[in-house]
């Protein structure tokens, strides 16, 4: 079983891969925002899930983004395979 602290940091095992990447651009969006993980401790609890949420969103479609790319790399090179 997988254990993080409050920040999300892996305390025994390795974690996902896309599970990191989920943090990194959650974490993206935060910094865009002007704050990080840990800042969000010291903000009124509706701030904090409404920034939250907003990155948690932004996370997944940069998520989708990303494997909707490589699915189309994937079709590329599958055509280009049978020319």
């Amino acid at each position: 079983m997988n254990e993080a602290n409050i920040n999300g940091e892996n305390t025994k095992h390795a974690r996902n891969p896309k599970a990191d990447l989920e943090m990194m651009y959650i974490d993206e969006y935060l910094q865009g925002k002007g704050y990080s993980r840990m800042e969000l401790a010291t903000l009124p609890e509706e701030e904090t899930t409404r920034l939250m949420i907003e990155a948690s969103q932004y996370a997944s479609f940069k998520l989708e983004e990303l494997e909707s790319r490589a699915r189309l790399l994937t079709k590329i090179h599958d055509v280009n395979d049978f020319s």
